[in-house]
């Protein structure tokens, strides 16, 4: 065999190797990249968005589009191939496993705690629009979680509301914690509560719940913080969160979708459809940010990610939190246009600027 010949085959068979290895060899990191978008004014498989029902709604224009990030599975193991392929690649981004799963969490675990954050983001978008459209809206805390096994369990329940804590009233969340952790693990604490039935059965008739009842129960020592070994910190088991009662009835459905981002175009997908006013002027805008109950726009993952599957959609506008504004600068793809959001009161007026084409004073972002 000729010496070209044999050196070329030679070559060939060690690329060939190379390539099998590159495929059978696993490496510990996760693959991002644009996900779909929706439009939170139209339909998704067939049905609206948002269904307003019991309060007078008006027509809607344009485009208010939710932006997701798609992301390869928890049980997925990346090839050296693919690895290399997403780095090289300019629509997605090549990450450490542990940053999309970090702690061993498993792909149901992750597909969970996303499907709560998302239930969770509709309802502060609901609380945060009616609150900027002036639409009294009803809270009240209650039992969000019972840890099993704890002082809690059996005797409080998920939707108990929590009227008070030793006799003082309770008004967020936090102040639960506050009168519990006054105590000493072994003391006795004594929680004011009406049970989720008799609230649900309340909430149906659209009735303020009665029938409140003292439970006591005895504190116990939380598990030790590495942090702060010395702390003796008492517990009962439970996580307190807040419950909202509606004036009239808001569904959001959108399935296969989950995490907290989509918070802020909802609101404004709820706001447009209950003002006669057409939020969009008939431009298509996108945009991202989770949103709390005072209608704060907070952080999100995969921001460039988002851009881009925006832009791929046809968007001329995106709506960035704050504080992601600094990395969506460094990239921004070609005919997007960002405007720098942190409230819901900011990209309502936003909006306002882009409906009558008044586009030079819009809050931009730039790079850090």
């Amino acid at each position: 065999m000729p010496r070209r010949t044999a050196t070329m085959l030679a070559s060939t068979l060690i690329l060939i190797a190379l390539l099998c290895a590159g495929v059978l060899i696993r490496v510990p990191y996760s693959e991002m990249s644009p996900g779909p978008t929706v439009n939170t004014l139209g339909d998704a498989r067939g049905e609206p968005v948002l269904h307003i029902s019991g309060r007078k709604t008006y027509p809607t224009s344009g485009n208010l589009n939710m932006t997701t990030v798609r992301v390869t599975g928890a049980d997925y193991d990346m090839n050296i191939v693919e690895a290399v392929y997403g780095w090289l690649a300019h629509d997605s981004v090549v990450v450490p496993h542990d940053t999309l799963y970090p702690d061993g969490k498993t792909e149901e675990e992750s597909t969970q705690e996303n499907a709560e954050e998302f239930s969770q983001s509709q309802e502060s978008a609901k609380v945060a629009a009616l609150e900027e459209l002036k639409i009294p809206v009803t809270s009240r805390v209650v039992v969000s979680t019972v840890v099993k096994d704890s002082a809690a369990e059996g005797v409080l329940h998920a939707g108990d509301v929590i009227r008070a804590v030793d006799g003082k009233a309770v008004e967020q969340p936090e102040d639960v914690a506050k009168l519990v952790t006054k105590h000493k693990p072994g003391e006795d604490v004594v929680f004011t509560v009406i049970p989720a039935r008799t609230a649900a059965a309340a909430e149906k008739a659209g009735k303020e719940p009665e029938g409140s009842r003292d439970v006591t129960l005895t504190t116990r020592k939380a598990p030790e913080d590495p942090s702060n070994p010395s702390e003796d910190r008492a517990i009962v088991g439970i996580q307190a969160g807040t419950d909202h009662t509606f004036p009239f009835e808001i569904d959001i459905k959108l399935a296969d979708v989950g995490g907290p981002s989509a918070g802020l175009m909802f609101s404004l997908g709820i706001i447009d459809k209950l003002t006669p006013d057409k939020l969009t002027g008939g431009k298509f805008i996108a945009g991202t940010g989770t949103i709390d109950d005072d209608g704060k726009v907070g952080p999100i993952g995969g921001i460039n990610m988002k851009l881009v599957g925006a832009r791929d959609a046809g968007a001329r506008y995106f709506l960035t939190p704050d504080d992601n504004c600094s990395s969506a600068a460094s990239d921004t793809p070609d005919g997007l246009t960002l405007v720098r959001v942190k409230t819901l009161d900011d990209a309502k007026k936003s909006l306002e600027k882009i409906r009558a084409g008044d586009t030079t004073g819009l809050p931009s972002c730039s790079k850090g």
